[in-house]
C-alpha cells in the first residue's frame, strides 16, 4: 500500500501527514505558515501525489521547529510508502524555470539520505522564512526518506527561486516513485535491496 499516515508529537510540535504516492496532486495543508503551505501545495500539485499535512507548532518562538518536524514526518512517510521499492523508477530529475529563476533537482530514492544544495537567496528572509530553513527542510526530508537529492538554483527573485525548488522537487519525487509500467516489479538495485 502506497498510502501512509504518520504522526509525530513533541513538546514543540504535533504533526500529522497522510501521503498517497499514487494520487493526482491533491493537497490539504495547514501548518500555520502561509508561505510554507504555498510551497508544499506547489510541490504536491506538480509531483501528482496526494498530501494531507496538519501541523501545530510553537510558532510564537519561530518557524524552525514546525518546518523541521514536517520535513522529518514527510521523509519518514515517503520512506514507508516506498517500502522495498519494487518496480519504482528510483532515479528522476526535473528542471523548473520561473521567470528569471531556475531550479534543477535530481533524486535517487535508493535508501541513502544525502543532500547537495547549491544556490543562494538574495535576502536573509524568503516569504517570511529565514532562508536557511529551506535547505534544512530538504535535509530533513532527504535524511529521513533515504533520498539523495541534488538541488541547484539561481535567480534574482527569492520567491521565484524558492517556488522553482519546491516544484522541481515535487516533479522529480513523483517521477522517481512511479511504478514503471510493464516493468518486472524487481527492486531497482544491483544489490537486490534499497
Amino acid at each position: 500500500m502506497r498510502q501512509i499516515e504518520m504522526k509525530r508529537e513533541t513538546r514543540e510540535t504535533q504533526i500529522q501527514v497522510v501521503l498517497d504516492l499514487d494520487g493526482t496532486g491533491n493537497a490539504e495543508i495547514r501548518t500555520g505558515i502561509a508561505f510554507f503551505d504555498h510551497m508544499l501545495h506547489a510541490c504536491v500539485r506538480h509531483g501528482r501525489f496526494d498530501l494531507v499535512c496538519q501541523a501545530h507548532g510553537d510558532l510564537s518562538v519561530d518557524y524552525h521547529h514546525t518546518i523541521e518536524d514536517v520535513g522529518i514526518v514527510l521523509g519518514d512517510t515517503i520512506k514507508k510508502a516506498i517500502g522495498e521499492g519494487r518496480g519504482i523508477r528510483r532515479f528522476a530529475h526535473a528542471m523548473v524555470p520561473m521567470d528569471e529563476a531556475i531550479a534543477t533537482v535530481a533524486l535517487d530514492c535508493g535508501g541513502r539520505g544525502y543532500l547537495v544544495y547549491r544556490g543562494q537567496f538574495n535576502g536573509t528572509v524568503v516569504g517570511g522564512l529565514d532562508r536557511e530553513i529551506v535547505e534544512h527542510f530538504f535535509y530533513s526530508v532527504c535524511s529521513h526518506a533515504g533520498i539523495t537529492a541534488h538541488i541547484i538554483f539561481s535567480g534574482k527573485n527569492d520567491h521565484h527561486q524558492c517556488e522553482a525548488i519546491f516544484k522541481a522537487f515535487g516533479i522529480a519525487l513523483g517521477e522517481a516513485v512511479l511504478v514503471v509500467p510493464g516493468g518486472s516489479g524487481d527492486i531497482p538495485s544491483t544489490k537486490g535491496v534499497l
